[in-house]
């Protein structure tokens, strides 16, 4: 008798035969319409669910498997998951942290470069017949500040310095196995930036880390880019201070409800804007999907997971 399986994630389905190959049975059902239903027809046979971090899984739907022994989480970002509830009930839960970091990591600094050197706009002027030319800033000599130095943010700045900037972060605490310079607050790291990337998780203990204060301290030329979780940057004071010119500009590939976008973004000119695909590659989604499948195998043979979520005590 296979394992089965609940995928809840809608953006893999070419890679799923990595899992089916691997010997378990899958039940797709990547919309909330479907997830509920799957939950509640087949909630007696999943023994395992594939979700990523916004999508999440919550106690009321751990409560209706009784059966599930594993949360597969792709990606690094687990913030919707309730790890509470799969600690109470013996749940094991594990990650992706990493393995999209190079493709993360491009599309930060693809948004970075639309946005300082203004791409959109003058793409836009040439298929219109125009050939008005602006003056944008260049990236080389800038500094470049990186909120959440794990492997998305250790990736960015590794490509950062192949354009001649400097680096500084803020993390929990400093890492003493890199060369960057180490901010002690937030507010710290934007004074030191004329770039600021976010790459750290979502969840409760980095909302609204970036604030009317940060952006302020970020100061009018300064540019920001979030390719990690909406919910660090308070989209209301993003909003004023873009409108106010307080800073220069953002690029975002996440938003605090998605597929919506507040119009008051869109009407922006200084800014950029991507719909959550900075992790989506064919190498990151088949990683992705390969480290759950490998996951899943050792997990169902008695073995250690490889990428455990540390579940609160």
């Amino acid at each position: 008798m296979t394992t089965t399986v609940l995928v809840l994630v809608e953006t893999i389905n070419d890679y799923l035969p990595i899992i089916e190959n691997s010997g378990f049975t899958l039940i797709l059902a990547p919309t909330p319409a479907e997830r509920a239903k799957a939950i509640a027809t087949h909630g007696e046979q999943i023994k395992a669910v594939l979700t990523r971090g916004p999508l999440g899984l919550y106690a009321d739907e751990m409560a209706a498997l009784p059966h599930l022994e594993i949360i597969c989480v792709i990606g690094a970002g687990y913030e919707h998951v309730d790890l509470h509830a799969a600690r109470a009930r013996g749940v094991v839960v594990t990650n992706g942290a990493g393995v999209n970091a190079p493709s993360v990591a491009d599309h930060a600094m693809a948004l970075l470069l639309s946005l300082v050197r203004d791409i959109p706009r003058a793409d836009a002027s040439v298929r219109r017949g125009e050939w008005s030319k602006v003056m944008r800033p260049s990236l080389a000599g800038k500094r470049l500040g990186i909120l959440g130095l794990g492997s998305v943010g250790m990736a960015i700045a590794k490509r950062a310095l192949g354009f001649d900037m400097s680096v500084s972060y803020h993390n929990r605490r400093p890492r003493n196995d890199v060369p960057y310079a180490y901010c002690a607050t937030v507010g710290e790291l934007a004074l030191a930036s004329d770039f600021f990337v976010v790459a750290t998780p979502g969840g409760a203990g980095t909302h609204s880390l970036v604030n009317k204060n940060v952006l302020e301290a970020l100061g009018p030329d300064g540019f920001i880019v979030n390719i990690a979780r909406a919910s660090v940057i308070s989209t209301a004071d993003l909003i004023d201070a873009l409108q106010h010119q307080r800073i220069a500009g953002a690029a975002l590939d996440v938003f605090d409800d998605e597929p919506q976008v507040p119009d008051a973004l869109k009407a922006l000119s200084n800014v950029v804007l991507t719909p959550h695909v900075a992790g989506l590659s064919p190498q990151a989604s088949q990683g992705t999907v390969q480290l759950v499948a490998d996951n899943l195998l050792a997990y169902f043979s008695g073995k250690p997971v490889l990428t455990p979520v540390p579940l609160p005590v």
